[in-house]
Formats: C-alpha cells, sequence, structure tokens
C-alpha cells in the first residue's frame, strides 16, 4: 500500500490476478497547502481514461470520492532501473530510455496528452517494454462531467516552463505533447543523476517551487554523450524547440 496527497494505492492479489486499487479523496486546506476536491474525483476520471484507452478499469464511489481498479503492472520504475548508475557514476544504458519514448509516442500517436509524467510513472517491465501509468491528468477524449475537473498541473519538478507559468497565472493549464516531452527529458535527468533539473529549496511552498519552474534557468545537463544533449534538448523552455517524442524515440533508438 502506498500513500499519496489524496490518493492511496493498494496492491490487491487474487488467485488469478493482480490489480492496483486507487482510492480517492479531498485533500483539505492546510498552513502550507491550499487543499484540492479533484483528488477524490481522480481514480473515477483515470478509470475513464483507461477505457477510452482500451484498458481494463472498473470505478466506483465510497463516502469520500472514488475508486479504481486496473491492473498491476510489474517492474520498477525508471529511477529504481537507474539506481546503480547513479551509484556507479556510469551513464544509463539507454534501451529503458528508449522504451518510455515508445510509450509516449504510441499515446501521442493515438490523439493523447499524459499530462503527468514523472520517474514514478515510467515503469519498465520484465521484458524491458515501458508502461506509462497515472494517466489520471491525461487528456486527448471526452470526459464525462462528472467525473472530469480543469488540468492542475502535475509534479512541479516535472512541469514545463509554460505549464508552471499558466497555473501561476490562472490556476490551470492545458498539457501538450511538447509539454510532456519536456517532463520526459526531466525524468531522465532526475532519474540519471538524483537531482532535480530546476534548483530550489526542499520546504518552498509549491507557488515558489512553481515560480522556480517557470523561470529559473535549469542544471547543466551532466549526463554525457548524445543522451545528455538529448535531455537538453527535451529541456528546452521554448516548447517549440523541443524534439516530439518520435524524435526522442528515434535517436534512442540509434543508441541502443
Amino acid at each position: 500500500m502506498t500513500h499519496h496527497r489524496g490518493s492511496t494505492v493498494w496492491d490487491v492479489r487474487t488467485t488469478a490476478e493482480r490489480y492496483a486499487v486507487k482510492v480517492g479523496r479531498p485533500v483539505p486546506e492546510s498552513d502550507d497547502h491550499p487543499g484540492q476536491d479533484w483528488t477524490g474525483v481522480a481514480p473515477a476520471r483515470e478509470a475513464v481514461i483507461l477505457q477510452l484507452l482500451e484498458s481494463f478499469a472498473v470505478y466506483g464511489t465510497w463516502p469520500y470520492g472514488t475508486w479504481n481498479a486496473q491492473p498491476w503492472h510489474e517492474g520498477p520504475s525508471l529511477y529504481e532501473l537507474w539506481e546503480p548508475q547513479r551509484s556507479g557514476g556510469s551513464p544509463p544504458p539507454p534501451d529503458a530510455a528508449h522504451a518510455c519514448a515508445d510509450a509516449l509516442t504510441v499515446l501521442h500517436e493515438a490523439g493523447w496528452v499524459h499530462g503527468d509524467i514523472h520517474p514514478g510513472h515510467l515503469i519498465i517491465g520484465p521484458a524491458g517494454t515501458a508502461t506509462l501509468i497515472g494517466l489520471t491528468l491525461a487528456h486527448g477524449g471526452t470526459v464525462p462531467d462528472a467525473v472530469d475537473f480543469p488540468y492542475p498541473g502535475s509534479l512541479v519538478p516535472y512541469e514545463s516552463p509554460e505549464i508552471a507559468r499558466s497555473i501561476l497565472e490562472t490556476g490551470t493549464a492545458a498539457p501538450t505533447t511538447a509539454s510532456d516531452v519536456y517532463a520526459l527529458g526531466a525524468s531522465f535527468f532526475f532519474s540519471a543523476t538524483g537531482r532535480r533539473h530546476v534548483e530550489y529549496s526542499d520546504d518552498a511552498p509549491r507557488a515558489i517551487q512553481r515560480k522556480a519552474a517557470a523561470t529559473t534557468p535549469y542544471r547543466p545537463v551532466t549526463v554525457p554523450g548524445l543522451f545528455g544533449k538529448l535531455i537538453e534538448a527535451m529541456l528546452s523552455p521554448v516548447p517549440g524547440d523541443r524534439p516530439t517524442s518520435a524524435e526522442v524515440r528515434s535517436v534512442l533508438a540509434c543508441q541502443c
């Protein structure tokens, strides 16, 4: 069982299958957090999106929000997979990065944007393929009003500058394929180095974190070789200057 702000995820095993069961609830206001209601609806929204993508998911309600059940995806996250390289100071092998770029390209080509890419949502399976989990904030199809809500942004270290600025100015944003590529580049950087690409205090309020993401130049990309150059391009502050997910996949395919 894992806890996140506004949700709990259970690893449920039956004699035949293994499921991830997510239970959502609103987050109350606190001294350092404004509170949010969308987390209570989030599991239902994710289940609807999985169904639109023709993946198995069921959902329902409980007194404080909604829940969903979906297949469990076996394997480490990208961050967990690359831990030996971080400890040893060697560059990560490109095969897992290629698998992540391939999964994102497939999603984009289906007309969807993920909207919440970070290392914990990049699962590398036993066969070496990647699965993008955490599709709660994805955009691309028609979601019923009863389970929909404005895009609230994602984890700040993986928000592109244009997303962070829009959240600060309007309270919401429109995730794009370019912002997904930025988030994937930030995930590569963090998984390879163990450091955020944007520097701010760990205890900084969320608004200060977002301001840093929107305005502060990122740390130099220290990942060596062509992979480092690719990450640098993915982290461009200008959306149009970033490669597409398909271009990222193509570059990484040449390195495998």
